[in-house]
């Protein structure tokens, strides 16, 4: 009997072991520091938003090009996981076309060229499990001299309307790379999936939608479904203006011509200057010129409208009109326009 209990007692032993161990292994790790601290860093172009995600490896005094970072050898440009970069919608790279979605970004230095690697997959630990037949893009880039950077970084130091420069710094190189974004058709693109959406019924954004193409002076037919369908909804002079222009856009001016007409003696003031500025955008400096002075002479109380007369006299050289129209309306104007004006006169009256 007393060997029995003593066997039962050193079973239940070895179960409670185990089962402490298996505890133990199912416990997740510490959440302890990095040495290479994650970071991560985005940019908009227009619609498309870039996000890097990255480990930043420090210098330390080590010798980097050609001994931490091999020459000639895949890098996870990192530390850690191998980094990730992601694109909304899709984009050029060093003038290469690449998709939207997310992909490792992966490097191979040398002295005097990096390829840069764009990698369907994503997930890896570094470069060592990396398989060029994953490549989605290679590029090549032109590393720089650059101020010593002690701690790797990854940034955005150059950023217009439709493009970026990535820079990858580290130590005292830099290798820029160019991201290019065809804004234009991205913004299309969400405009079609919006429209096919809740904002497919509101005549508002559908006008605004056809002013968009309307101000880029392109994809006419679908910008003139989308105004036909806000003017069928809601038929304001804002929206038959945007018709109208796109209508002289396209050369039908007698068209667009008995539209303005139509809908003018009833549009509001805003809805006159809105279009004025937009024929002014447009190019169509004479047709913007008489919405101008329209309002001039229905709403000439509103200090605005002498303002933005005086705006379309100065852009076609008319000086001394230009002045007239905005000491009328400084005149007018509240206190918090009037330094903006006052600097306005100031740079015309130089001018003359």
């Amino acid at each position: 009997m007393n060997h029995f209990i003593r066997g039962t007692q050193g079973l239940l032993m070895m179960l409670v072991l185990c089962l402490t161990i298996d505890t133990a292994v199912a416990q997740p790790a510490l959440q302890l520091p990095q040495p290479s601290q994650a970071a991560t860093v985005s940019q908009t172009i227009g619609l498309t938003q870039i996000t890097v995600n990255y480990a930043r490896p420090v210098a330390r005094g080590r010798t980097l090009w050609g001994s931490v970072v091999p020459y000639d050898q895949v890098w996870r440009t990192g530390a850690n996981n191998n980094t990730t970069i992601s694109f909304s919608t899709p984009v050029s790279i060093q003038g290469n076309d690449l998709a939207a979605g997310t992909y490792g970004l992966h490097t191979i230095p040398t002295e005097d060229e990096w390829t840069v690697i764009f990698s369907n997959n994503s997930w890896s630990w570094g470069s060592f499990n990396y398989d060029p037949a994953e490549d989605a893009l290679r590029v090549t880039a032109q590393p720089q001299s650059a101020d010593f950077k002690e701690t790797m970084q990854i940034s955005f130091p150059d950023i217009n309307a439709s493009a970026a420069t990535l820079a990858i710094h580290w130590g005292d190189v830099m290798v820029p790379v160019t991201i290019d974004v065809d804004v234009t058709e991205t913004v299309f693109a969400q405009m079609r999936r919006d429209f096919d959406n809740l904002q497919g019924f509101n005549p508002a954004r559908l006008a605004q939608g056809a002013a968009f193409a309307a101000q880029v002076n392109t994809n006419h037919g679908e910008a003139m479904t989308w105004v036909d369908r806000a003017i069928q909804a809601q038929p304001t002079f804002a929206n038959t203006s945007v018709k109208a222009l796109l209508l002289m856009q396209t050369g039908s001016t007698a068209e667009a011509e008995a539209l303005i007409a139509a809908g003018l003696d009833a549009a509001t003031e805003n809805e006159v200057n809105t279009f004025g500025y937009q024929l002014m955008g447009a190019g169509f400096m004479n047709k913007a010129g008489e919405m101008f002075t329209h309002n001039v002479e229905t709403f000439a109380s509103s200090w605005n409208v002498h303002d933005s007369l005086g705006e379309y006299y100065a852009n076609v050289g008319q000086t001394a009109e230009a002045i007239q129209l905005y000491e009328q309306a400084l005149s007018m104007a509240p206190a918090n326009q009037q330094p903006r004006i006052n600097g306005i006169l100031t740079g015309l009256r130089d001018s003359l």
